[in-house]
């Protein structure tokens, strides 16, 4: 099979420009990855990502995408798939938001729920749909922690992941037994663009780790892969922390 022992010869990146999404397609590369989508919006962002993947030998293409968009996804990520098969998409998009304006502007708010749920809703659901039609691939979702249990500090951001983290879970049922894997990702605090400037949270990691956890949990077709490890179990005591004691944890 094509993508045999997590390593996939053909890769989509939905979020073309997102650091872990690139990170990942660099590691894959290196072992046997040729052909990779970047889904995005057209940018000199996006260009340069390809660009930077191009250089490492890869065959990169750029296709137009807009998580806001649904209407045009299944059009657009579904001609991705005509044009031969897919071993692994990557869904990596999604926006942080700013918590503290964001409560008090609703319009703001529904478009961080928009993207990291809806949108990936829409593009979730055609990619699988497609992977299942071509008998086989893995479909990796990038969820958070932040899901786990909603937070004061993030819990716009931290609904819109868990309703991200219940669908695909769910997908991963759905699809079970049809030659297509669904993987959820589940990681702490990344140090990256998205995160510069915050109070870095215990446990924090980087791109280039999720990346070479995704790539250990395709080679044991993981259904669930925490990054770091040590935050499942962090995760499994956090959420049975009473509410009145956990309002007043510093998190």
């Amino acid at each position: 099979m094509k993508d045999a022992f997590g390593a996939p010869q053909s890769l989509l990146v939905l979020g073309g420009t997102s650091e872990i999404g690139l990170a990942t397609a660099r590691r894959l590369i290196a072992r046997r990855t040729r052909t990779v989508w970047l889904a995005g919006r057209p940018s000199p962002a996006l260009a340069a990502a390809a660009d930077s993947l191009r250089a490492l030998g890869a065959d990169v293409r750029t296709v137009p995408f807009d998580a806001l968009d649904t209407e045009s996804h299944e059009e657009r990520l579904g001609k991705i798939f005509t044009e031969g098969d897919i071993d692994m998409v990557l869904l990596a998009f999604g926006v942080l938001g700013d918590q503290a304006r964001d409560e008090s502007d609703p319009v703001a708010a529904v478009r961080v729920a928009q993207t990291n749920y809806t949108g990936a809703v829409s593009a979730g659901l055609v990619c699988a749909g497609a992977l299942q039609a071509q008998g086989h691939g893995s479909l990796v979702v990038l969820s958070s922690v932040a899901g786990e249990r909603a937070r004061r500090a993030d819990f716009i951001y931290g609904s819109s992941k868990a309703g991200l983290d219940a669908f695909a879970q769910g997908l991963g049922d759905a699809l079970h037994g049809t030659g297509v894997h669904v993987m959820v990702v589940r990681p702490g605090f990344v140090r990256s663009k998205m995160t510069a400037g915050l109070a870095e949270a215990p446990l924090a990691t980087t791109p280039e780790a999720v990346a070479s956890a995704v790539e250990l949990g395709l080679r044991r077709r993981s259904e669930t892969v925490w990054v770091p490890g040590a935050l499942r179990m962090v995760m499994a005591a956090v959420r049975h922390v009473p509410r009145p004691l956990f309002r007043r944890l510093p998190v």
